[in-house]
């Protein structure tokens, strides 16, 4: 059993027998764990990896969800994979990842075939200056310390802790490394922005994620867009401790990449 630093998006180590044993990069914090975005893409990763090791096949993936069961560090992340079902054209494969003895992350994903069918644009891209256009933003290290990797363009007035009147934030984005926009990748971008209450308060407080999911749009069939994305992410509703935030990745040319879901517990003292 291998023990290795990967990032998303890089096939996993060993010879099939699970699990798969990784160690985050340090370089991928957002608060005191790891960044549940770069999680959920490594879960993608291996939940790849078995299918096309136990069928063969490279499906692009439709669905992915991750429940967050524990604060992921750097220490050996173990990746527990099993194909659930590998028919003509779909397949589900599922995640239980731990650390340290904890069960820290369970998932799944759906993998799908392309084949002929309707077509509906129902999410278009904001009009919005284009990234050369917008000034940069550094978020503090101390909450993101992945924002490093990025290079983010707020799109709108709206900035993190800026005290705005709407539950919403809207940036280009793009990745400081030139790495192409894949599904792992989109997936970090989908989990990249502040909490969508970020926009309304000018004080920070913990709103961690507890599930996040993620559907993928048809454009990463035709492979991995390049450049800049814009990224928005807007609060649906607040209330009892927790959050609903939507979110949404587009190309530089208007593609949606993908739509996500996550519930958000909010701690702390209110702002």
């Amino acid at each position: 059993m291998t023990t290795t630093a990967v990032t998303f998006g890089e096939a996993l180590p060993g010879d099939g027998e699970p699990p798969a044993v990784v160690r985050v990069d340090r370089s991928w914090g957002s608060g005191p764990g790891a960044h549940g975005g770069y999680l959920a893409a490594l879960g993608l990763g291996a939940m790849r990896a078995r299918l096309a090791l136990d069928s063969g096949h490279d499906r692009p993936v439709r669905s992915l969800t991750t429940h967050f069961l524990a604060r992921v560090d750097d220490r050996p992340l173990a990746l527990h994979t099993t194909v659930e079902r590998s028919g003509r054209g779909t397949a589900v494969a599922g995640l239980r990842a731990e650390q340290g003895g904890e069960q820290a992350l369970l998932g799944s994903a759906t993998f799908g075939s392309p084949r002929p069918g309707p077509y509906h644009h129902g999410s278009p891209a904001p009009a919005v200056p284009g990234p050369g256009n917008c000034p940069p933003l550094a978020l503090p290290q101390a909450l993101a310390t992945f924002a490093q990797r990025l290079e983010i363009r707020p799109a709108t007035p709206a900035r993190p802790l800026g005290g705005g009147e709407s539950a919403e934030l809207v940036a280009w984005m793009r990745f400081r490394d030139g790495r192409p926009l894949d599904a792992g990748a989109v997936t970090v971008l989908a989990d990249a922005p502040p909490p969508a209450l970020f926009a309304l308060w000018t004080a920070p407080r913990p709103v961690p994620t507890a599930e996040l999911t993620v559907h993928y749009g048809s454009a990463l069939d035709d492979g991995p867009a390049t450049g800049w994305a814009l990224v928005r992410i807007r609060g649906e509703h607040a209330g009892s401790g927790w959050a609903v935030d939507d979110s949404a990745v587009w190309d530089a040319d208007g593609h949606l990449l993908a739509l996500a879901r996550q519930a958000r517990r909010v701690l702390g003292a209110p702002s």
